[in-house]
């Protein structure tokens, strides 16, 4: 939830800065207001839009993420096949009981306001005209519209009811009121964002700038002029009607009026909204849920002793994953980093070979990634066993006979397949007789989990004195014999991340998986989510 409120705030901050910035100061009225309402509920809305096709934009890890398992003290018979539903915290949070009384409070000030305008109503003579309906206030200069109704003091002077009924019946047949309740039944639910608040503000403003254009059509400017600089009449404080006169707002009307109107070509200026709707897009489609994902690199011991060029190796492992398929000229520039990787020398052929493939790097991304590892090598000179390796295990990937070359016989124990690949998962003891990856690897997680619920010691939190959700995030490994290694853990407590390690390494021993009829180590994740029961 506060993921989704720092979202759509930022997404409103970047939508009413390009507002303020390139188009308030524009007659485009209408256009104006369109963009306003649509940015606002866009906001809402774009946090909570995942398109499946834009997560390729941002790297996929090679390491199988197996569903988390949720732990808690009253959950220790949870069935398998009910692990992977979420368990809702039984406690209410202070946090909700101020959102719901401030919504509380809210709902009351916008029932007193809509109570007063009903009073209004009925309390005053009312007068049936067209399409809408004039309300007299007695003993009143105010004057402002709500729907339909438009309300007119009777100490206006008659010059001044006319005037003003012009404006305010724009106001009606452009169904300004609807805008402004919208957004007043948007302060009821997010009354702690000021920017619901400016947005409201804005469309004010807005309002009265195109009743005001359209008025002075049918009126001449300078009466209309007097009647903005005469005295400011009482208005009613309510924030979802039009009101005649506001004095903030009588300068900026008059500003405006004497604005020549806009050239139509800048209106590319809304333009603007495509890119940046994209962009909020393909980070609300890639950004990872806060606490629900994390990088198992985090928790690496040996991220630091990573070269540069152990690192770029990596990203051309990660682009040729997102890809998928890679094209002619990128096959061929694999193909030279392997004679490279294996030829006792260079010949002066190949050095061509690479310098040409260098040269049209910019062809793709995978084809620049390449080119960097080719430059960083010749860059070098000499690589170390640490890169070298690196290298091999890239490269026993994207060769046709890898698996069964003897070049590649020294990392073939270490190489780890990324799941995308991998031609046979590894197996949980029973998991043999099915036939399809993925009926193992849902009958793998079935076994891991059983496992983590039956094992794991939920007594920490009385001992930790824990409360709400704590996440633990575990990394392992399945190698060539079928044993879970290097197991890592990151949690909130140090002990937590100890239970975790301690329940994973009583994995039973599995069938190892298979590329290529090559035994090869796959790497895991595995989140647990420890919900504390109070």
């Amino acid at each position: 939830m506060i993921h989704y409120i720092i979202q759509t705030i930022a997404f409103q901050v970047f939508f009413l800065l390009i507002y303020d910035v390139f188009l308030k100061k524009e007659t485009f009225f209408n256009w104006n207001r369109f963009y306003l309402i649509v940015t606002a509920l866009m906001s809402l809305v774009i946090p909570v839009v995942e398109i499946e096709s834009f997560k390729n934009v941002v790297p996929e890890n090679y390491i199988i993420r197996l569903p988390a398992v949720i732990l808690g003290q009253t959950q220790a018979n949870v069935k398998a096949e009910q692990i992977n539903q979420t368990i809702l915290p039984s406690s209410f949070s202070v946090l909700e009981l101020i959102f719901y009384v401030g919504v509380g409070v809210v709902v009351l000030l916008f029932i007193y306001k809509l109570s007063k305008l009903v009073r209004l109503i009925q309390s005053n003579p009312k007068e049936y005209k067209d399409q809408f309906i004039i309300v007299k206030l007695l003993n009143s200069s105010a004057s402002f519209s709500f729907f339909k109704y438009i309300f007119l003091g009777e100490r206006l002077s008659s010059e001044e009811k006319e005037i003003i009924l012009k404006h305010e019946q724009i106001h009606v047949k452009h169904w300004h009121s609807l805008d402004l309740m919208c957004f007043e039944l948007l302060r009821v639910l997010f009354w702690y964002n000021p920017l619901i608040y400016i947005y409201q503000s804005r469309i004010t403003e807005l309002h009265e700038f195109i009743a005001d254009a359209e008025a002075v059509k049918i009126e001449e400017k300078s009466i209309y002029y007097q009647s903005l600089l005469a005295q400011v009449f009482d208005t009613k404080k309510i924030s979802f009607i039009n009101p005649f006169f506001n004095q903030s707002l009588i300068k900026k009307r008059i500003v405006m009026l004497q604005k020549s109107k806009s050239k139509q070509v800048y209106l590319f200026k809304y333009a603007l909204l495509v890119p940046m709707v994209f962009g909020m897009l393909v980070y609300t489609s890639c950004a990872d849920n806060i606490g629900e994902k994390e990088v198992p690199e985090l928790i690496s011991p040996d991220n630091n002793q990573e070269t540069e060029l152990v690192k770029t190796v990596n990203e051309v492992k990660y682009q040729i994953q997102i890809q998928g398929d890679i094209s002619d000229q990128e096959e061929k520039g694999l193909d030279l980093l392997l004679q490279t990787v294996k030829g006792s020398g260079l010949s002066s052929s190949l050095v061509n070979d690479v310098q040409e493939f260098i040269a049209n790097k910019d062809e793709t991304k995978l084809t620049e990634k390449i080119s960097y590892v080719f430059e960083q090598i010749q860059a070098k000179g000499e690589v170390s066993e640490a890169e070298t390796k690196a290298l091999k295990g890239l490269l026993i990937l994207t060769s046709d006979d890898g698996f069964n070359d003897p070049f590649f016989a020294d990392v073939l124990k270490d190489v780890e397949i990324p799941f995308g690949i991998i031609d046979q998962v590894p197996m949980f003891p029973g998991c043999e007789d099915l036939e399809s990856n993925a009926d193992r690897k849902a009958c793998m997680s079935k076994g891991v989990q059983q496992l983590v619920v039956q094992n794991f010691n939920t007594d920490l939190a009385d001992d930790l004195g824990l409360k709400g959700r704590q996440r633990i995030n575990v990394i392992f490994k399945i190698n060539n014999e079928g044993d879970v290694v290097d197991v890592r853990a990151r949690a909130p407590h140090p002990e937590l991340s100890e239970e975790a390690i301690r329940v994973i390494k009583t994995l039973p021993k599995m069938i190892p998986g298979e590329q290529k009829g090559k035994k090869v180590n796959v790497p895991y994740s595995l989140p647990i989510v420890f919900q504390v029961q109070e």
